[in-house]
């Protein structure tokens, strides 16, 4: 649409457009003419995505630059993320911003531009992720030497299932699940990330059983089809994974970065099968080597113990001989056993003879009597005693008192002969008031014989009641009532002999609990008995 106007006329046939209209015209001529295009460039001024989920940054080379936007609905759906520096060949569609009068290319895909750009990005991401630590040898564990289940990540239908289960069938039969995902493509990395947090996620025990070693696994390939095991979605869950993880993506000459997050890499699938369980075979004939060594080693242990035990019996003397000596202590002690038991019991009664005559009916009144009169020496002591400390009280404070009562009338004829002097009476109250001062003076002596007195009596109390107790000690009834009797005359005197006594005389018996009244019926001969014979529980009369 070409219009010519001159300036110099006024007046012209020239049709008017508004601004919008040549926007809006302008717009539709370009995507018209570039309605699908390729642009091949770098990426610059990429900040990642804004805040409303679209993406803004411009494709630029050595002479011109284009602004880019990718939509939000597009982005989570690329293969490949827009990076800063990063040249591509982005593919969409041209078109303008009537607001800013600029136009830009919609993007629906990004590809890197050439293998040499892969590298790069893979080698940036390499150094990023290694930064982290999440390439550290600390992090990887030891796979289990004889794992139940195996999970495998891999496509269901490709040569690589096959070779796995093939290869753990002629190693180690075992139980094997499979999660099937796309090895290859925009959704791979997803899957695959997601295969991993789902098999960590199954718990111990449940209806499922949780693998105890995962094997992700693919086929070779072009550094583009195995471009998925390259995300960082990938990487950080066989890094985060609960479950050691076998890398085998490729062949030996292919690398991707699960392989250095993975706690091992296997180059091939095949060897992933062989490094996840051992042989049963060789497995079977080690334990049965391992069980001949034992049972030979428990042989040769039992043999030497044996051995040893031989050795150790025939230096150990008999038993006869260990108790031989024993028995004759044994047989020599009962011999004479009885011989000291007679002897103990002669002992005895020459002791018990010894102590019978010292509990005589005649030493024990004799010490009844000795207690007697001591005791009456100590209360006529006592009673003399405490007079004389009275007189000798008495013969200190009456002297005392004496004065006391002069030095009374002297003050009381003093004060009369003052107060009669400057012509006053005696007053009662000043006379009671004398008298009291008198008396003060004299309480202090009477308390402090009072306190003397007391502290006499109770020691002359405690005297009389030790000597009482003496002589409870010594009395001739404790003797009673152990089963002795004493024998007095008519008179009330003492028995001690038998040649005192005649027939027909009256006598007294006492015992503990009282007396009794006996005649004297005959002299009966009392034989003696040897020293050592027991009595045979009578007793003869002795009336």
């Amino acid at each position: 649409m070409s219009h010519q106007v001159d300036m110099a006329d006024p007046l012209t046939n020239a049709a008017e457009f508004s601004v919008s209209e040549i926007a809006q015209a302008v717009k539709r001529t370009v995507e018209d003419e570039f309605g699908h295009v390729r642009v091949r460039g770098e990426i610059s001024g990429f900040r990642g995505q804004h805040s409303s989920g679209h993406a803004y940054f411009t494709l630029k080379d050595e002479n011109a630059a284009i602004d880019a936007v990718v939509w939000k609905g597009n982005y989570s759906k690329l293969t490949f993320k827009p990076q800063e520096g990063l040249e591509v060949i982005a593919t969409g569609r041209l078109t303008t911003f009537p607001r800013s009068s600029k136009y830009q290319i919609v993007i629906d895909n990004i590809e890197p531009a050439g293998a040499g750009a892969l590298m790069a990005l893979l080698e940036e991401r390499k150094r990023k992720l290694q930064a982290e630590g999440l390439f550290a040898r600390e992090r990887k564990r030891p796979l289990p030497y004889l794992p139940r289940v195996i999970g495998v990540i891999t496509s269901p239908t490709g040569a690589v299932i096959r070779d796995i289960l093939h290869r753990l069938a002629d190693r180690f039969p075992s139980h094997v699940m499979v999660w099937p995902v796309r090895v290859q493509g925009e959704t791979c990395a997803t899957e695959v990330a997601a295969a991993i947090e789902g098999f960590n996620a199954m718990l111990p025990g449940g209806a499922m059983p949780r693998p105890d070693l995962l094997i992700v696994a693919r086929g070779g390939g072009s550094i583009e089809d195995l471009w998925g095991f390259n995300e960082e979605a990938v990487v950080r869950a066989v890094a985060a994974s609960g479950i050691p993880i076998i890398s085998a993506v490729g062949h030996e000459t292919d690398t991707t970065l699960i392989d250095y997050a993975a706690d091992m890499r296997a180059p091939t699938p095949t060897a992933a099968a062989e490094a996840a369980v051992p042989v049963r075979t060789e497995l079977i004939g080690y334990v049965d080597d391992l069980g001949g060594r034992q049972r030979q080693a428990t042989r040769r242990v039992t043999a030497t113990a044996r051995d040893r035990l031989r050795a150790a019996v025939a230096g150990l003397p008999r038993a006869s001989d260990l108790v031989a000596l024993q028995r004759q202590r044994l047989d020599y002690a009962a011999a004479n056993l009885l011989g000291n038991l007679r002897h103990s019991v002669q002992s005895s009664r020459v002791h018990f003879s010894r102590l019978d005559s010292r509990f005589a009916p005649r030493l024990l009144h004799g010490q009844r009597q000795e207690g007697t009169e001591r005791l009456r020496n100590l209360s006529l002591r006592a009673e003399t005693g405490l007079r004389k400390t009275v007189d000798r009280t008495r013969l200190t404070f009456d002297p005392r008192a004496a004065l006391l009562g002069t030095a009374i009338a002297r003050l009381l004829e003093r004060k009369q002969a003052q107060w009669l002097g400057v012509g006053h009476k005696i007053s009662p109250v000043a006379l009671r008031t004398e008298l009291r001062h008198a008396r003060s003076l004299l309480t202090p002596m009477s308390s402090r014989l009072r306190s003397g007195m007391t502290v006499r009596l109770s020691d002359c109390r405690k005297a009389l009641s030790q000597a009482d107790k003496m002589l409870a000690s010594l009395s001739y009834r404790n003797v009673l009532a152990r089963g002795y009797a004493v024998i007095k005359d008519a008179d009330g005197n003492l028995v001690q002999e038998r040649a005192g006594l005649s027939p027909g005389d009256a006598v007294a018996i006492e015992f503990a609990d009282g007396a009794v009244a006996a005649t004297i019926a005959g002299s009966p001969v009392i034989k003696k008995k040897p020293r050592g014979q027991q009595d045979n529980g009578s007793q003869e009369s002795l009336f």
